[in-house]
């Protein structure tokens, strides 16, 4: 499809389902592959990003199967650390298979999201996070080599909350030896589900959603199955089309997620109402001027 033509000024009305979170499930998927044993994934989104994440998950060796929304991971099949360039720089979040195979196998190889380029990187802090742990890495022709027998707990301090090195740094964290503490972790609803997944799995991370992460190592995972948490972004967009043309209700939200946004729309003169896993909004009779700032988790998005 090249083109979308879209004929405005129409007043919106009605509910939607929202679908699962992208963000979510990428990691999920990359966690299921540091066990063995089948692991099913629910409420995951058919998109271009997600069917990208399965044919690199092919390709190290899991085995895949994905309709209506159910998505099964084997990972008793996974047998190679090397994620290839021609789909790594099609999707940056393919970098999130880097900590679950150095943790698996000891090696792995994995593309730069960027290739080859000189300067800082925007995977600098997952990598600064694997050195902390004991991994020798190494750049060569554009790919990311790590190598650690078996990574060691530490102390990790991230200079920013990075969502997509704390998802890393606690995957590869959660069969090291000893304890890894994260300090300024990220604490989207997103990581959160990861390091519960973790856990579901096996592993011991405690602190989840605080900006403090305390990962007591443990020998091996093993696969569980899990359904991911609806897409806030989505939600925000489909609440800013029935902000400015009509009414709108979402379903299968979790309205705590999206708190900032709420109160944003309700400071410029929306009605919002929620219940436990919907959120109605009308548009404002008439929009106020607000000032907003953007920020991380649970800032404004």
């Amino acid at each position: 499809m090249d083109k979308i033509f879209i004929e405005g000024q129409q007043t919106l009305s009605g509910s939607v389902q929202i679908s699962g979170a992208k963000n979510a499930v990428l990691p999920i998927m990359t966690a299921a592959l540091m066990a063995e044993g089948r692991s099913v994934v629910t409420r995951v989104p058919d998109l271009r990003d997600t069917r990208t994440m399965i044919r690199l998950m092919e390709i190290v060796g899991a085995t895949c199967s994905f309709e209506n929304g159910k998505l099964s991971i084997d990972g008793s099949t996974v047998n190679n650390p090397e994620a290839p360039y021609d789909l790594v720089k099609t999707m940056r979040a393919s970098f999130y298979v880097l900590g679950p195979l150095l943790a698996r196998f000891g090696v792995v190889k994995v593309s730069l999201p960027g290739g080859c380029a000189w300067g800082p990187r925007p995977v600098d802090f997952h990598l600064k996070g694997l050195e902390k742990l004991g991994a020798k890495i190494t750049l060569e022709s554009g790919y990311i080599i790590a190598e650690a027998k078996r990574l060691q707990g530490t102390k990790i301090n991230f200079e920013f909350p990075s969502v997509g090195a704390t998802g890393n740094i606690a995957m590869a964290a959660a069969t090291a030896e000893g304890t890894t503490i994260i300090e300024n972790a990220a604490r989207e609803p997103e990581i959160v589900q990861l390091c519960e997944y973790l856990n579901t799995m096996g592993a011991c991370i405690r602190g989840i959603g605080t900006t403090r992460l305390t990962i007591d190592g443990v020998e091996t995972l093993h696969s569980a199955d899990i359904d991911v948490i609806p897409d806030r972004i989505e939600a925000g967009t489909f609440l800013a089309a029935g902000a400015l043309l009509g009414e709108i209700t979402l379903n299968g939200v979790i309205p705590e997620h999206l708190d900032s946004v709420i109160l944003n729309f309700k400071e410029v003169g929306c009605n919002v109402s929620t219940t436990s896993n919907s959120v109605t909004i009308a548009q404002a009779d008439k929009i106020q001027p607000v000032d907003m700032t953007t920020a991380v988790y649970p800032g404004f998005p």
